[in-house]
């Protein structure tokens, strides 16, 4: 295989020289013999340009990903398309998302691995899976291809953000998956927000949202006990959420904490769930909870039955992706419900939540029989364009869209008539496998497709959204712990407790919330978590940041 040329970036080359002197030569020198790359006898086009095999030339790509359901991948638009572009022929293996992980570790078990791995996300493809499976040789090293020759848009993004290698760089000094950039302008979201109903503001004649807890409490009262959806009845909810798992990293930021779990603050790390900040956070939702300011159904209720009582107008505040999701109004009312705004307390004066990575790990892995990793991943690359990434999402002429000319001769996207306006990401779904999968690419705020060629494309929307993301969230987003690779052995040493502490705790808090356990027992449930070994686990995690931030 001919020499490829190394992407010369300082902060790159620092961080995988550190990397490897700090596992070892030696034990370096054979984990890279195991994580060579299969020689290729392929011809690839030499200008970079597509298609990516060379004349005469053909290559066959089999592909694991999950599976949404909404069509088979062998017959989406978008995958058709990019076999005539890239010459390359992709075959897919797709079971069931709620299927894959199962299935892809019987894959790994079985030795029956297609050629790449492609959407499995880090749940399905586990940090310590990519460390314990490239350590193997079973996963390909892909840190040598990224380079401006074969991976110019991934190569370019690298250069741009340094502390993208970095997250994706194992203990070993190897990157095994690539993953999913997201730069939109609601990338920063940890979770979905929480949104206020604005008509019931509006009844109330609430001009300024609340910005710290006592002003929250005082409104949520309002809700409860002024009828401000009008319908003469006591039947308002102020608060809802469905076991307090999205809304409680919003409130968690009122009282100093970005997580519920392992969190870093000025280079040390404690866990959450034992600290007075927590316990005070516990105390301020049993209060909203006993006054009936928090839904008496917010640990038995699903989602549907939220979304419910949504679109019956009685709620107050919710959280969602976005508000109409829940009430059922559409963009345009939706316009209307403002964002939640963080709070502050006595115990934390100064707001803050937690803040996305803005980058998810394991879209994207080369197994070791692949027959040209070269040709797989200047295949993925195109995606890690703006133009690629817009391909990717909307897919090619004629299916979500058809090219059209405004009557000053303009050339827009359009919806083709099949599209059901009201519904096009069923459409979408259809077209594309960048559809609720963690895919291999950049997601970036795309250009609208057009109901008609002369209608402007409505972006109020997303503007307001942005608007509002840029004004509360962004200036106080923090990430609560780096996205980092523990070792082999440090992984070993918090699996064996991780899920025991994140079951009590989660148990406990809904006990503290609902005042099924007193405050009282406070103490009691600290030594218990003490019990459980979280002194090791939190030494764990600190090792690992400070390897991290030494690198």
């Amino acid at each position: 295989m001919k020499t490829r040329k190394k992407l010369i970036l300082a902060l790159g080359i620092t961080l995988f020289s550190t990397l490897l002197v700090a596992c070892g030569t030696s034990n370096g020198n054979k984990k890279e013999e195991g994580n060579k790359a299969k020689e290729s006898s392929v011809k690839l086009n030499t200008d970079g340009q597509f298609p990516i095999i060379a004349e005469g030339e053909e290559l066959t790509l089999s592909i694991m990903a999950p599976g949404i359901g909404l069509a088979e991948w062998k017959d989406m638009p978008t995958l058709q398309e990019y076999m005539k572009i890239t010459g390359i022929e992709t075959t897919y293996v797709t079971p069931p998302d709620a299927d894959f992980p199962t299935k892809l570790n019987l894959a790994f078990a079985a030795d029956d691995l297609s050629d790449i791995i492609y959407g499995a996300g880090s749940n399905a493809l586990t940090s310590a899976m990519e460390i314990d499976y490239g350590s193997q040789g079973i996963l390909v090293a892909l840190e040598e291809f990224i380079t401006p020759e074969i991976m110019p848009n991934f190569a370019k993004l690298v250069e741009e953000d340094p502390t993208i290698l970095k997250s994706i760089t194992t203990p070993d000094g190897h990157v095994y998956t690539l993953p999913m950039l997201s730069r939109g302008g609601t990338a920063i979201w940890p979770a979905g927000p929480m949104w206020y109903n604005g008509e019931w503001l509006d009844n109330l004649g609430v001009k300024e949202l609340p910005k710290t807890t006592d002003e929250f409490y005082d409104l949520l009262v309002r809700f409860r006990d002024e009828d401000p959806n009008g319908n003469g009845k006591k039947d308002e909810i102020p608060l809802t959420d469905v076991e307090m798992n999205s809304s409680r990293l919003w409130f968690m930021g009122a009282f100093g904490m970005k997580v519920k779990g392992i969190q870093e603050d000025d280079g040390k790390v404690s866990y959450t769930p034992m600290s007075e900040n927590y316990k005070a956070f516990l105390e301020y939702m049993n209060k909203l909870y006993t006054e009936g300011l928090l839904d008496k159904e917010v640990y038995s209720q699903s989602g549907d039955q939220k979304k419910a009582k949504g679109q019956n107008n009685q709620l107050g505040l919710f959280p969602d992706w976005f508000s109409f999701f829940t009430t059922g109004r559409g963009e345009e009312g939706a316009l209307n419900d403002p964002m939640f705004q963080p709070l502050t307390s006595e115990i934390s004066p100064e707001p803050v939540v937690a803040g996305s990575a803005r980058l998810s790990r394991g879209a994207f892995a080369v197994t070791k029989d692949n027959p040209s990793v070269e040709a797989s991943l200047r295949w993925v690359d195109y995606f890690y364009s703006v133009e690629g990434a817009r391909f990717l999402e909307q897919g090619p002429d004629g299916f979500l869209w058809e090219s059209a000319k405004t009557k000053d001769g303009e050339e827009v996207r359009v919806f083709t008539p099949e599209v059901d306006l009201n519904d096009t990401e069923s459409s979408r779904g259809k077209i594309t496998p960048a559809f609720g999968l963690t895919t291999p690419n950049i997601v970036v705020d795309q250009e609208l497709i057009r109901k008609s060629a002369d209608e402007e494309p409505d972006t109020a929307f997303r503007d307001w959204v942005n608007k509002e993301t840029k004004e509360k969230i962004e200036p106080i987003a923090e990430v609560a712990f780096p996205l980092l690779y523990l070792t082999k052995e440090e992984n070993d040493k918090v699996s064996a407790n991780a899920t025991d502490l994140a079951t009590y705790t989660e148990e406990m808090e809904a006990k503290f919330i609902t005042g099924v356990t007193s405050f009282d027992e406070w103490d009691k449930y600290v030594k218990t978590i003490e019990s459980m070994g979280v002194e090791e686990y939190i030494a764990t995690y600190q090792a690992a940041y400070d390897r991290w931030a030494a690198n």
